[in-house]
């Protein structure tokens, strides 16, 4: 009877190891799709392809004709080199931060750059560690790149003396800004525009097991914790800490909230939750009928009149 017994617990312990070891290979699995850059399946490959019945072809045709100058930074931690393009625009003192998205690149916002060039900005945008012609292991998914993005900040003052600048992102780029408005940033960084970025990384990861691999409550816990754990060991955060929301309600800058009421890769209702955090001024604007991180192609002259109103507020 004793052996019997035992047997039977040797057998559940088994049991139990096994499922234990296979989501911890999830977990790396996982790891890799997430946070490991290369080209993933469930992103289209960026292509420098410019097409004339593109919304946008005359600003990505200005774009791939401006002169470029090259700016080189060490990461804030990692000792990574990052690699950006800035374009001055004249004796302008108003500067712009351009944040691209997951697995883009500084060359995929160029269209951006074009609609702040023709309000009379200069432009700086970043390759993300780990993104472009920027060095880095992981993707940390705007919380790591906050710090990054600080010190660009500090760059464009000791090097062209701007007196203001804007901080705006798209995607993680967008969640990236909103991070970064929850940091001490110097009195020269005057507005933030986010555009579809999430309310946390923890939220974004269990939404997207969710949506694309159709992954039910179980195992989805805990395969999301085993995650986040394996990432505080790589990257070092917990995917639950990096908050947009939590960042928002350090903000005192005026922020515009922008976001496609067709969004589903970053869920439309993350955005009420970020405009809601934000303590300073700000405005939100749902576009209609866009999907993810498509906002100003599907509405391009509404979108540059609401980016133009928003920062004739607020950047003189």
């Amino acid at each position: 009877m004793v052996m019997k017994h035992k047997k039977i617990w040797l057998s559940i312990a088994t049991i139990i190891t096994v499922i234990c070891l296979a989501l911890v290979g999830a977990g790396f699995y996982f790891f890799k799709v997430a946070c490991v850059p290369g080209q993933k399946s469930f992103i289209a490959a960026n292509t420098t392809q410019i097409k004339k019945t593109d919304p946008l072809y005359k600003e990505k045709k200005w774009y791939a004709a401006a002169k470029k100058q090259k700016w080189y930074m060490q990461s804030a931690g990692g000792n990574y080199r990052l690699d950006a393009n800035y374009i001055p625009d004249g004796k302008s003192k108003k500067t712009v931060i351009i944040l691209h998205g997951y697995m883009n690149n500084k060359d995929t916002v160029g269209s951006y750059a074009a609609l702040f060039h023709k309000l009379g900005y200069n432009t700086l945008q970043p390759d993300a560690r780990a993104h472009g012609q920027s060095q880095g292991k992981y993707i940390g998914y705007g919380w790591v790149e906050k710090a990054d993005v600080k010190k660009w900040i500090k760059k464009i003052i000791k090097k062209t003396r701007a007196k203001q600048i804007v901080i705006f992102g798209v995607s993680m780029g967008g969640a990236t800004a909103m991070m970064t408005a929850g940091e001490k940033l110097p009195h020269q960084v005057k507005a933030i525009i986010e555009d579809c970025g999430y309310s946390n990384v923890k939220a974004e990861i269990e939404h997207e097991a969710q949506d694309l691999y159709s992954m039910p409550a179980v195992p989805r816990f805990p395969l999301v914790e085993i995650l986040s754990g394996i990432n505080r060991i790589k990257v070092g955060y917990f995917m639950g800490d990096a908050s947009s929301v939590n960042q928002l309600k350090k903000n005192k800058l005026p922020t515009l909230f922008i976001h496609g009421n067709k969004d589903t890769f970053v869920p439309t209702k993350m955005v009420y939750a970020n405009y809601k955090a934000s303590n300073g001024p700000k405005e939100l604007w749902v576009v209609p009928g866009a999907k993810h991180a498509k906002s100003f192609v599907t509405h391009p002259k509404a979108y540059y009149e609401h980016v133009k109103k928003f920062l004739a507020k607020y950047v003189k």
